[in-house]
């Protein structure tokens, strides 16, 4: 039989969510839709250096969001006790596709938050962080980036690729830099254009590289930070 002390680490993480969920239960959630290899991951430090209950990456996966999503299973994302628990939303599902057309709707009081970086040097860090192949499960990211003819074609010749999905990926290099640079582009507009016309009140929209970033972002949401603060996870290797 396992001690108490055994069990101390994790009742005391269990403990600090509910706390800090019990603390913000007024607040309105917060999706940073940004897309990937733009400062999603940094953008949930910044909230967790200051308090907030983040549902970070690993949670996602934990959970199976993304999966829950792709299948079109939202509620059951939504009744999860990590999605009640958490205020701050980083990485996917949540900048997938149209999704936070979702999200607006279903949580009224919500805030999103859209950084915004030179196409080019995102295309650049997509490819330096996958070596030269597509970022995650090869359907989801080619349904989102508009690859499904590449995908199905590929999947003619190996019907496993439609299990084996993680494994199976398609190129990302120069050869699709167009494609991705303009859809990258086109895909922010879109956000920005959405919100424009419904709440830009709900929208913070910032360039990643702001020397004053971190301060605009508290800013908006309130938030009192020390001068000077700075933060940047999962920075490209040159």
């Amino acid at each position: 039989m396992k001690k108490v002390s055994e069990f101390a680490p994790k009742l005391k993480y269990v403990f600090a969510r509910f706390y800090r969920a019990f603390l913000f239960k007024n607040k309105p959630k917060i999706f940073c839709i940004s897309l990937q290899r733009t400062g999603t991951t940094s953008t949930g430090q910044f909230f967790k250096d200051h308090g907030y209950p983040v549902a970070t990456y690993g949670v996602s996966l934990a959970n199976a969001w993304t999966s829950r999503y792709w299948i079109g299973d939202y509620e059951s994302i939504f009744r999860s006790y990590d999605f009640r628990a958490s205020l701050v939303f980083e990485d996917d599902p949540w900048w997938l596709n149209d999704f936070y057309k979702v999200l607006y709707h279903r949580f009224p009081n919500s805030k999103f938050i859209l950084l915004e970086r030179d196409a080019d040097k995102w295309f650049d860090s997509m490819v330096s962080h996958s070596k030269g192949k597509t970022l995650g499960n090869t359907h989801i990211h080619c349904a989102h980036y508009q690859r499904l003819k590449e995908f199905h074609d590929m999947a003619a010749a190996d019907k496993n690729i439609y299990t084996d999905v993680f494994y199976k990926a398609l190129p990302l290099g120069e050869a699709q830099r167009e494609h991705y640079t303009s859809f990258y582009s086109i895909r922010n507009k879109e956000v920005n254009l959405f919100f424009q016309h419904h709440d830009p009140s709900r929208l913070f929209n910032a360039d990643l590289v702001d020397e004053a970033l971190w301060k605009k972002m508290a800013n908006f949401f309130h938030i009192n930070i020390n001068e000077g603060y700075n933060v940047h996870l999962n920075k490209s290797k040159p």
